[in-house]
């Protein structure tokens, strides 16, 4: 582009100076037999001049061994005769007709040579701004490729940050992401770490009490030890199978994780979970409903509120003797109210935060539990954006947990 607009531009300033070479002829007053005496060492321009009278007569020409062709049209025009192309200008004083032509070959070589000086500092600069270019990339890519290095040979239990000392600004917003992976991925492998070594510590107790019940069955010597052996067997079996289930569910809840969002009526819920606790609630003396005002129609995974749901009835019926459980539902605004109400013997004050807590169980708390439940409870809570409340119940007896979901 810059070749050929020099090029243009050259070409621009060769047509002003026919033209200008004209007018200087034009402005002063030859007689006819002058012009050969005025123009006379002409020889050597690149142009050449010719003159003709009113009658078409040809009363001068500088350069006679070139055939130049004679002018057609006043101003300027292209021409081509036996010796080339040329360009001509003509103009007419006092009946004079007077052409100035320069030979094509020898403007566009001029052009060309004009359009190469203008071009020359860009070919000798292009070259060493590519070197550079080179260089510092270059230079950035070795850093780029010793931060992989680097990373690649770290141990899955090497989590520190990379270090941005040396990391070239454009790359740090990424190096400062991976960072931040690192630290979240630190912390879930913390986190993994400890429910694993809780996990092997809640599930070492009853495996073992299955062993030694299983033994004590197998030495019953009569029928009526054998059925108390069998009994107790079977009662550790199923804490041992309610145990693997909550912390299965434990284990497939990721906090950070967004639930599934689907239209969900809590009503419905609550209605269906209170149907499949009401045998045993029926068993154990409790009353057991689910009072609704209306549909509470939420966006949620609606398995994952049945579990959470399932867990509070759990554990009201498990805390509960004689006594009412109450699941209400209903909606607060924009938002929705799931409460679990039971007359039990509650939460002291002190533990309703750490209740939360995996495998935590109060110092009140009846045998049998695994001390998940809650824990579910929240983390299914957090997956919907929803905050879970404890509170004493009526006439300040019984536990209320009341789950907000915006």
């Amino acid at each position: 582009v810059v070749f050929f607009q020099a090029r243009s531009e050259a070409n621009d300033l060769f047509d002003y100076q026919l033209r200008q070479l004209a007018l200087t002829l034009r402005d002063r007053t030859y007689a006819p037999s002058q012009f050969a005496e005025v123009l006379q060492g002409e020889e050597a321009l690149d142009f050449a001049i010719e003159v003709w009278g009113p009658d078409g007569t040809e009363l001068y020409e500088s350069q006679p061994q070139l055939r130049v062709p004679g002018a057609v049209q006043l101003g300027f025009s292209t021409g081509e005769g036996p010796d080339g192309k040329w360009r001509l200008f003509a103009i007419q004083q006092r009946g004079l007709t007077i052409q100035v032509a320069q030979p094509m070959a020898v403007r566009s070589q001029l052009a060309f040579d004009a359009a190469m000086r203008t071009l020359l500092p860009f070919l000798v600069a292009l070259p060493l701004m590519g070197l550079l270019i080179w260089r510092l990339v270059g230079q950035e890519i070795r850093v780029l490729e010793s931060t992989a290095r680097a990373i690649a040979q770290r141990t899955p239990e090497a989590l520190e940050p990379i270090g941005t000392r040396s990391v070239p600004e454009e790359i740090l917003p990424l190096v400062n992401a991976l960072n931040g992976l690192l630290e979240r991925l630190g912390g879930a492998l913390a986190t993994q770490r400890q429910f694993i070594a809780d996990a092997a510590h809640e599930l070492r107790t009853p495996l073992t009490a299955l062993k030694l019940q299983l033994q004590l069955a197998e030495r019953a010597r009569d029928e009526g030890g054998r059925e108390k052996a069998h009994g107790m067997l079977r009662e550790g079996i199923s804490r041992a199978v309610r145990l693997v289930e909550q912390l299965l569910a434990l284990a497939r809840l990721d906090p950070d994780a967004p639930a599934r969002r689907e239209p969900v009526d809590l009503a419905e819920v609550a209605e269906a979970i209170v149907q499949a606790h009401a045998a045993r609630a029926g068993a154990a003396g409790i009353a057991l409903e689910a009072h609704a005002q209306g549909p509470v129609p939420i966006d949620g995974d609606r398995a994952a509120l049945e579990t959470l749901l399932d867990n509070l009835v759990d554990n009201a019926l498990r805390y509960t003797g004689e006594g009412h459980v109450t699941v209400r539902t209903r909606r607060e605004g924009a938002g929705a109210i799931l409460e679990v109400e039971d007359t039990g013997p509650g939460i002291p004050g002190g533990e309703h935060a750490r209740v939360f807590d995996r495998f935590y169980r109060g110092e009140a708390a009846p045998t049998g539990g695994t001390g998940l439940g809650l824990a579910i409870v929240k983390r299914i809570a957090e997956r919907h954006g929803a905050g879970v409340e404890l509170a004493q119940g009526p006439g300040g007896r019984g536990l209320r947990v009341v789950v907000r979901f915006p």
